[in-house]
């Protein structure tokens, strides 16, 4: 945990993490499996991350990519298993796509963050992020997409790619920003406050989740007749 921080920061950024287990537990049909699964990653990170295990900087490789690589590997195999693509099939994506409210709240958090000086300007929606767009617009997507469809395929899958360069947009510039050596932005400022708990579940779980419901949308929209 971050020292001298205001606690309804990390409760906001929290809260925020479970709003996203919810949305993609709905999406899941409420799948025991997911939830034990989600629950346990959520866990163990959170105890690693408490430890401060990962804003260790000076190792190599980074240490975060043992957060972040472990999701990144399970959405390939599942696109790339004959089961795993069943199971994707099977997700609802109407509550995918409500998942990305959740860029709202992590929006707000990111800006927090910054006034407290844990990561650049450039991270936040005053900076080079524009990723609340996607926050904001999603629920009219939900509505006028599944709920009460006015919106046809082809502006679906623009949506989602749209929000996916966005969202790609300020994953690159976070981790471009942490003090590794590889970092090529953001010296007087460095992305530090991804590192500690809570916020290291930020590129840890919100990000997957997010990253995945675009996928398996624009999927499910590709193949749908």
């Amino acid at each position: 945990m971050i020292e001298n921080i205001p606690l309804y920061i990390p409760s906001v950024f929290f809260a925020t993490v479970l709003l996203t287990v919810f949305f993609f537990l709905k999406a899941c049909n409420q799948s025991r499996i997911v939830l034990i699964i989600l629950l346990g990653w959520i866990i163990v990170q959170s105890v690693i991350g408490y430890n401060k295990i990962y804003a260790v900087t000076d190792s190599f490789p980074p240490r975060l990519i043992f957060l972040i690589a472990p999701p990144l590997f399970l959405i390939i195999f599942l696109f790339i298993n004959a089961k795993g693509r069943k199971f994707i099939d099977s997700l609802d994506i109407q509550w995918l796509t409500l998942l990305h409210f959740v860029r709202v709240p992590v929006e707000a958090t990111l800006y927090l963050l910054f006034m407290q000086k844990l990561i650049p300007q450039i991270m936040t929606f005053d900076g080079n992020n524009f990723d609340i767009i996607s926050g904001i617009s999603a629920p009219a997507i939900a509505f006028f997409g599944f709920i009460q469809p006015t919106l046809n395929k082809k502006i679906l899958i623009l949506w989602n790619i749209i929000c996916l360069a966005l969202l790609i947009n300020i994953v690159v510039t976070a981790i471009l920003s942490f003090p590794f050596p590889f970092q090529q932005l953001a010296f007087d400022q460095p992305n530090i406050g991804l590192l500690y708990f809570p916020f290291m579940l930020l590129p840890g779980v919100i990000v997957p989740l997010v990253l995945f419901s675009h996928l398996v949308t624009i999927r499910q929209l590709l193949i749908r007749k």
